[in-house]
């Protein structure tokens, strides 16, 4: 997680990645990203595909909340702790990115003078230039309508711990996707889905530490050592699900 955050904090601070992507995908003859105003990109991505995530996460926060209140038999132990850390991701996920753009003072590429728009271009920390509005764009909002997708791997394990990073990864991959289709309409930065990215990852981390057990957190939080675990001490497989993906 730290390696990723600073890898991404250099793309945006120290490199040319992001202007070097936006320009290629800028037509400087029309001053204007082709790919704005495109059905698949503006309405199928941006509308169509986001109100159906927005669906299946409050189908997933519904039913959270329907078995906190009378517990469902047939989920048990485990499928209660699974559907409730992909609840939680579900909500904070969205909510936390969505929350942190309003702080930010980056703009979005169709706003800058260099496409067309009026601002200047300003990276990540730095102070916005006398007279400069905030840019509210980064991180990137519309990847993490499907980015809490990632925590659907705690279905898998401990049994399938491939097909539960498999799964998070394809919840990964749809999100970039989806922040990719933002980066054609000149709404987005590279640097702004993959900072979307991380703050999903840390968001379902959490999620799953937070919500295990106390006996399979401490678990999870010890140093693990070469030396054999005693059947006493070692996390019970109903519950713990954290080795396999964490």
């Amino acid at each position: 997680m730290i390696a990723g955050a600073l890898l991404t904090l250099w793309l945006g601070r120290y490199t040319d990645t992001d202007l070097v992507l936006a320009d290629a995908l800028f037509d400087v003859a029309s001053k204007a990203f082709p790919w704005q105003h495109a059905w698949l990109t503006e309405t199928f991505s941006h509308v169509i595909l986001k109100w159906l995530l927005m669906l299946v996460a409050l189908g997933f926060i519904g039913c959270a909340l329907v078995d906190a209140i009378r517990p469902m038999a047939r989920f048990g132990a485990l499928g209660r702790l699974r559907i409730r850390i992909v609840a939680l991701s579900a909500l904070l996920v969205p909510i936390v990115t969505s929350s942190l753009k309003q702080v930010s003072s980056s703009h979005c590429p169709w706003d800058l003078a260099r496409y067309g728009g009026n601002q200047d271009y300003v990276r990540i920390f730095d102070a916005l230039p006398v007279g400069a509005i905030p840019g509210h764009c980064l991180p990137a909002g519309h990847a993490s309508s499907a980015l809490w997708l990632l925590s659907l791997g705690v279905y898998w394990p401990p049994c399938h711990p491939r097909a539960a990073r498999t799964a998070a990864f394809a919840g990964i991959t749809l999100g970039g996707m989806l922040g990719f289709l933002q980066q054609l309409r000149g709404a987005h930065f590279l640097t702004h889905t993959l900072w979307s990215i991380w703050i999903a990852c840390a968001i379902v981390l959490v999620a799953i530490i937070a919500l295990q057990p106390k006996r399979t957190r401490s678990s999870v939080a010890a140093v693990p050592t070469l030396a054999p675990v005693t059947d006493q001490r070692r996390p019970t497989h109903e519950t713990d699900i954290s080795e396999s993906i964490l």
